[in-house]
């Protein structure tokens, strides 16, 4: 994998401020539900969703019966030309979508910050040429498509910096003003945002259902009719193939995953105006931050996240994520910055940690969090 080196700009004032994406109101999710609901209603008459669904290659569809009436649904709801299960989660998402395309050692333009270590695994393994450009300044992103003429650009819709505040929508209409297909990665993102990827106009969206509430394993990639269609000649086998009851419970996990997203923000926004308002005093700031789920990263006085997290795991938060959010993450979960931000400033990891709500209200988290912060300076 040749590469432009990536120039990394010091952290400094970073934390005084982050960009997180606007997360949907309740009222805004629970139309989304709705939306999504109407949809199935017409797709599925009678007692036709009561049902886990179909195995195999049915004929003509190359594929379980079941696994394309629900592919047809999320289309209709994303406003698709047409939308792919596939394996693998996100990770498998995301590798779908570089590998219709790109070829190998090809050039793929990324933003100039970590890549997400499993997608990276993916762009090495297909040799591609690397070309970073900031794409928090758009004249930059610009040069570097003028220059370099990149066959595809990945964009990762939440943040890979905390400084990051580049808009989705306005990446993708420059990438379509040069014909530049792209691949979002819109993990973290989908059903919690208004919008993802190909519904500003992306040729592929990418992202885990699992992140969803649904079956581990299962991604989804939605976009381009064209180029789906490549995608699928991709998955022939019928060991490929998404069944019907998976594909089943990815939509079950769908349609209740924007509300539960829309509780989980508001939890975010009531912990981090207490916590800035010195409600525990060995906390200097908090602030939500897409890393790379939305998350509140707190950050201490001194240097005791370790031993923060080794205490409030005894007092019953998650000690590490199971698929980020997934159907199985009901605690709240206290874990280290994320991967991406160690490399963007690794003595971040002495004095921050993050929390993700997950199912739980703020006074929980406001209790765990306290009581190892007191238990933490103590000793």
């Amino acid at each position: 994998m040749k590469t432009v080196p990536l120039q990394s700009a010091p952290l400094q004032d970073f934390l005084l401020k982050s960009f997180p994406l606007q997360s949907m109101t309740m009222a805004q999710a629970q139309q989304q539900q709705f939306k999504l609901v109407d949809i199935i209603c017409r797709h599925f008459p009678g007692a036709d969703f009561l049902s886990q669904g179909d195995l195999g290659l049915v004929p003509d569809l190359h594929q379980p019966r079941m696994t394309q009436r629900i592919e047809a649904v999320i289309t209709e709801y994303f406003g698709a030309e047409a939308a792919a299960f596939v394996n693998g989660a996100g990770t498998g998402a995301l590798r779908a979508g570089l590998g219709v395309l790109l070829r190998p050692c090809q050039t793929l333009l990324v933003h100039e910050a970590p890549i997400y270590p499993t997608t990276k695994i993916s762009i090495e393994q297909m040799g591609l040429n690397l070309v970073y450009a900031d794409f928090n300044c758009t004249k930059q992103f610009e040069t570097a498509i003028q220059q370099h003429q990149p066959t595809a650009c990945l964009v990762q819709h939440t943040r890979q910096k905390i400084d990051d505040r580049y808009a989705l929508k306005d990446i993708i209409s420059i990438l379509n003003k040069y014909h530049i297909p792209s691949l979002v990665d819109d993990n973290y993102a989908a059903m919690k945002v208004s919008h993802i990827g190909s519904e500003y106009g992306a040729t592929l969206s990418a992202f885990s259902c699992f992140k969803l509430l649904g079956p581990q394993g299962v991604g989804l990639v939605i976009g381009k009719q064209s180029v789906i269609d490549n995608l699928r000649r991709s998955m022939y086998s019928g060991g490929c193939q998404i069944q019907g009851y998976q594909a089943m419970e990815a939509l079950r996990g769908l349609v209740f995953a924007p509300v539960m997203h829309a509780v989980q923000s508001g939890v975010n926004e009531e912990l981090v105006s207490r916590l800035n308002q010195g409600e525990i005093p060995q906390v200097k700031q908090a602030i939500i931050a897409n890393a790379q789920s939305k998350v509140v990263l707190v950050e201490f006085h001194e240097p005791i996240a370790e031993a923060v997290l080794a205490t409030a795991h005894t007092l019953g938060a998650l000690p590490y994520p199971v698929g980020a959010e997934s159907k199985y993450e009901i605690p709240p979960l206290f874990y280290r910055i994320s991967g991406t931000f160690r490399q963007t400033d690794p003595t971040l990891e002495q004095r921050m940690i993050r929390i993700n709500p997950n199912r739980s209200g703020a006074e929980t988290i406001m209790r765990i969090l306290q009581t190892s912060c007191h238990l933490s300076i103590a000793h």
